[in-house]
């Protein structure tokens, strides 16, 4: 079920998003040739924390029984397309691209009658209940930065999709459709000859860390179930994720991180963005 957002729920996220986007600015301008995850992973938890939030990976399962996401923080490094854990450490070397992928519940609250143990357990579960006052409201954003000095088909990589992630925001409006946005995604990767993952792609976003609709970066059929029209007070989450090689992905031996199936390079840029009856609002900005 799509969670059409209300005025204010919407703002509660602008200003969640804002904040997001603050921290990531931070994150990013501490990427260099020596830094390690665990300085990142740290840091992102304490701006967090400062900020009222509270991560929204740290703990969460895609379902009940799977394992729990350990950090707050992805970092994928070159061949790592998505969902690399921060933890264990790592350092990063001049020559790498680092995507950085970070997603908030802001405000972080919880009524004090709930008790400690009850609010660590359902915060730990991975799961929010919209309707719970035990939360706020979910964005999610990633980048991808360069390592010191990089080669030009990293940078070329790293170019392509932030402005394939561009052109997919300006097809967000009432009555395009997610194939409007996924062909905007794909026609400009493969025509600067990259390819786009199939088997991973965006969400809905704001009452939960992952809400309907599914939002493919690539064309799908015009009057697929899939292919939904766009309407005011939709969250969503674009991300397109641009591998380098062929489109084709691996789980890692951590079972968590998603890499490329044939070790090329990959590259990861979301924003979170709500429809409005003129356009949209890219809600992660600064």
């Amino acid at each position: 079920m799509i969670i059409i957002k209300t005025k204010k729920e919407i703002e509660i996220m602008r200003k969640g998003g804002k904040i997001l986007a603050e921290i990531m600015d931070k994150l990013a301008k501490e990427i260099a040739p020596g830094v390690s995850t665990e300085h990142l992973e740290n840091m992102a938890c304490e701006l967090i924390g400062k900020a009222g939030g509270r991560p929204s990976f740290k703990g969460y399962k895609s379902k009940r029984n799977a394992q729990a996401f350990p950090t707050a923080l992805c970092i994928s490094i070159n061949n790592e397309v998505v969902h690399a854990p921060a933890l264990p450490s790592r350092e990063l070397k001049s020559g790498d691209i680092a995507g950085l992928d970070l997603g908030m519940e802001h405000p972080y609250y919880a009524k004090a009658s709930y008790g400690k143990p009850a609010r660590e357990k359902f915060f730990a579960s991975g799961f929010a209940n919209k309707d719970s006052e035990m939360g706020g409201y979910f964005t999610d954003m990633a980048i991808t930065v360069p390592v010191g000095k990089i080669s030009k088909q990293a940078s070329k990589l790293i170019n392509t999709t932030k402005k394939s992630l561009e052109l997919a925001i300006k097809q967000v409006k009432p009555g395009n459709t997610l194939s409007d946005i996924g062909g905007a995604i794909q026609d400009f990767a493969e025509s600067n000859g990259f390819s786009v993952v199939r088997e991973l792609v965006g969400h809905g976003v704001g009452t939960a860390v992952h809400e309907d609709p599914q939002v493919p970066n690539y064309k799908i059929v015009d009057d697929s179930f899939e292919n939904v029209i766009l309407k005011p007070g939709m969250a969503i989450a674009i991300e397109p994720m641009v591998n380098a090689g062929g489109w084709k992905i691996k789980t890692g031996k951590d079972g968590l991180a998603i890499l490329t199936a044939d070790g090329k390079l990959s590259a990861h840029f979301e924003h979170t963005v709500v429809v409005t009856e003129k356009g949209r609002d890219v809600l992660t900005i600064a």
